[in-house]
């Protein structure tokens, strides 16, 4: 693969308000897992081998399982993912894949419910900022560190 820029270096002022909001979602209720877990799943989904491979390690320095890193890609069929993980999976799937429907009614129902309007939103903030860095990463082939 061909090298790239890196975008911290060539913009910087662009590059800082990711930044930011990674520090706001770092304020919020979201777990540090749980901002682990959506930041894995999304990087999965849209093929970022550079932030898949990073959030892993950060998750496994949390306290993750290796097991329930490698069934994220499968949750709907593991038992390992509490009721909450789930819905915040299904939401990271429906905002990553917004080309489909987006967030829908009964999933945004759910969220609402089980987690309130608050965190649902700041789920949401988070899915977003991944997603955001995942463009990054993929559209500037970044690699995965050693």
């Amino acid at each position: 693969m061909e090298k790239r820029f890196r975008m911290r270096e060539v913009q910087p002022a662009a590059y800082k308000p990711l930044i930011e909001l990674d520090n706001f979602i770092a304020t919020t209720e979201i777990s540090p897992l749980h901002r682990e877990m959506i930041k894995i799943r999304a990087s999965q989904i849209n093929g970022c081998a550079y932030c898949v491979n990073k959030h892993a390690k950060d998750a496994r320095k949390i306290g993750e399982t290796e097991q329930r890193i490698y069934l994220l890609s499968v949750w709907r069929e593991s038992p390992q993912f509490t009721e909450e993980e789930r819905i915040i999976l299904e939401m990271t799937e429906e905002i990553t894949l917004i080309h489909r429907h987006g967030l829908s009614g009964p999933v945004y129902q759910k969220a609402i419910a089980l987690l309130g309007e608050e965190r649902t939103a700041q789920i949401i903030m988070a899915i977003i900022n991944i997603n955001a860095w995942n463009r990054i990463g993929v559209s500037l082939h970044m690699q995965p560190e050693l």
